[in-house]
């Protein structure tokens, strides 16, 4: 389905970037050029560099023309061209960082691209209409960096979404998936980097949780506090690995009026099993720490696109051995305390999801409490994980159904 380039993780970003225009952050011209450049042939240089460089100079590329476009201009007043071309660079340099775990250097390179990043984002937060606030929610011993955007008006108490980022997703992304749409509906929209989540990772080395209550709890306790939001229609919504952190926030948090998990997950650890197969499962599951890890590492050793994909998964939970990693992955499952959900909670279940197959419907089962299943397709042009080229469709969907929830009537 729609397929650009042979690798599947990269033609997987092509989709989600071209869906991302729906939300200006993308330019589908821009993208087709880009997906273009990296499906020809590639030269002898840059054949010998590799797929994965190939792919980070062509989407390096791209996002600084468009931060170069951005400043231009800003400098000469145009400030809706600025922001959108910030956005753009933004979303770009995102894409071009999916392949640095497999490039020569990649933390120099993820430091320089990360930084490039995330100033383009900065830039069009300020430029937003209003200018969204930059914001630190108390977290433990420190602060979880964040934005909160609003729409247009005074600073009257306003339903608000909790934008809960995937598990390597830039916070573009976070913007055009869900903050966006949020905010053209009237709501406010809290974007954040929890525990292992971009520059939380990245910048200050705090990895993942599995009892993300222990997250989303501060958060809620920061927005209640504040004048500007309602209290009372707080919305939890969570997009990829988020799936499985809604549902599990949800069983220890009840002060949410809803919440969305796009797709619904119930075991992280089965995205992992998806690829690795049985019998690697198996092995595991026998207890064989050294011949486990002996395994997987030969494997990884024989092909350097696996092994940097491997490397990208494994960074967030901080744990290097194979057999450890995978045991550290298994705690994070909503099954023993599903039945503790009571906020209502709407599932995506869109066909073909491939890395969490079955699990939407697995956890609507195990909801005792309002719940809402809706299915996206293939026939409808919305289908893969995370409905990367339906975005109108999702919003719809969604949105309408958190309306109905929260008592807006016809908002938006």
């Amino acid at each position: 389905m729609y397929r650009f380039v042979e690798n599947d993780q990269f033609n997987y970003e092509i989709l989600l970037a071209l869906g991302s225009a729906w939300r200006q952050g993308a330019d589908v011209g821009e993208v087709l050029a880009a997906a273009s450049a990296v499906a020809r042939p590639p030269s002898p240089d840059e054949e010998a560099d590799g797929a994965a460089a190939r792919w980070m100079s062509t989407w390096t590329s791209l996002a600084r023309t468009a931060h170069a476009q951005a400043e231009k201009c800003a400098t000469d007043g145009h400030t809706v061209s600025a922001r959108q071309a910030f956005l753009r660079a933004a979303g770009y340099f995102g894409t071009a960082l999916v392949a640095v775990d497999g490039v020569p250097d990649a933390e120099a390179r993820l430091r320089e691209l990360f930084a490039e990043h995330r100033d383009c984002f900065d830039r069009f937060a300020a430029a937003a209409d209003p200018p969204a606030e930059r914001v630190a929610v108390p977290y433990e011993d420190r602060t979880l960096p964040g934005y909160l955007f609003g729409p247009p008006g005074g600073p009257e108490r306003l339903p608000t979404v909790i934008v809960n980022n995937g598990s390597d997703g830039p916070v573009s992304s976070a913007w055009t998936l869900l903050g966006a749409p949020a905010v053209a509906r009237g709501y406010r929209a809290l974007l954040f980097d929890g525990p292992g989540q971009q520059s939380m990772l990245f910048e200050h080395g705090v990895t993942f949780r599995p009892d993300w209550e222990n997250v989303i709890t501060p958060v809620v306790d920061f927005l209640t506090a504040r004048p500007d939001v309602d209290p009372e229609r707080l919305v939890l919504a969570g997009v990829s690995q988020a799936g499985y952190w809604v549902p599990r926030a949800l069983a220890f948090e009840h002060r949410l009026a809803a919440a969305v998990a796009d797709p619904g997950v119930v075991e992280v650890a089965e995205s992992w099993w998806h690829h690795l197969g049985p019998e690697l499962r198996a092995l595991w599951e026998s207890g064989d720490r050294d011949t486990f890890d002996h395994v997987l590492n030969e494997a990884l050793e024989e092909s350097p696109e696996l092994a940097a994909t491997w490397r990208r998964r494994a960074a967030p939970y901080g744990v290097a051995s194979p057999f450890d990693l995978l045991t550290e992955v298994a705690k994070y499952t909503v099954a023993p305390v599903a039945h503790r959900i009571t906020t209502p909670l709407l599932i995506t279940d869109p066909e073909g999801e491939h890395f969490w197959p079955g699990a939407a419907q697995r956890l609507y089962d195990a909801l005792p409490g309002p719940k809402e299943l809706v299915r996206f397709t293939e026939a409808e042009g919305a289908a893969l994980h995370c409905e990367p080229l339906g975005r109108a469709l999702f919003e719809q969907r969604v949105f309408d159904w958190l309306d109905t929830r929260l008592g807006l009537g016809a908002a938006g």
